[in-house]
């Protein structure tokens, strides 16, 4: 049984989460995973407070506006429902880290990875420390992921070419078959999250990364 008990209001719907998760000013914060190994974790810094944004206006769900960042060896990490980890390059998971983040997991985290190009064979390596015992699957485009808030039918968008791969959407699930992590690979969520201005993505291609997000969080929450 989940432990997480404290009810938010999505329209009619009652969603259940941590009460530690909850803040004087809002609901609920998100925030950027902090790591080692000279990738930019850092990358695409005004996504998450453009897709917060979206958020917002488009689901009611209460979300302090500005996300926070977090280390995985800090306890804070513990204090947020739903933390994101991106960049292009190298990442390395002490074992601490590693053990920690298996435990917020499995105890109720939700870990979003958005492949930025570059990142994926790190993130894979670093991953096994995390969970040896638990391999990536591909979500079929069925999975409520795809369709809680706006529907996805062929899965993720493509907001970013790079290599011209299809996108797709990976996750590790726990015990009782929900996703824990989720792996946007080939899609570069975040690039469509940013302003228009920064990357001049199209207009349609921007509101469908946004769209998908919107159905990140709410899946992350709704679990």
């Amino acid at each position: 049984m989940r432990k997480f008990v404290l009810l938010l209001v999505l329209g009619a719907l009652a969603i259940p989460i941590d009460s530690a998760w909850a803040q004087r000013d809002h609901a609920f914060s998100i925030a950027r995973v902090k790591y080692a190994g000279g990738g930019d974790w850092y990358s695409d810094p005004q996504s998450l407070p453009e897709l917060i944004r979206f958020v917002r206006d488009n689901t009611g769900l209460d979300i302090a506006p500005e996300p926070e960042s977090v280390e995985l060896s800090s306890e804070k990490l513990f204090s947020f429902p739903y933390v994101y980890l991106t960049g292009h390059g190298n990442m390395v998971l002490t074992e601490r880290e590693a053990q920690a983040l298996r435990r917020y997991l499995l105890g109720g985290g939700f870990l979003h990875v958005d492949d930025n190009y570059g990142l994926d064979r790190h993130f894979r390596r670093e991953l096994r420390k995390v969970f040896p015992d638990r391999d990536l699957m591909e979500l079929p485009f069925s999975h409520p992921i795809y369709r809680n808030q706006f529907e996805f039918t062929n899965g993720l968008p493509k907001i970013h070419e790079h290599d011209g791969a299809p996108p797709q959407g990976f996750a590790i699930l726990d015990d009782d078959g929900r996703v824990v992590v989720f792996y946007s690979y080939e899609s570069d969520l975040g690039d469509g999250w940013e302003p228009e201005a920064v990357h001049n993505d199209a207009p349609q291609l921007r509101q469908a990364a946004l769209r998908m997000g919107t159905n990140i969080i709410t899946y992350a929450m709704m679990r």
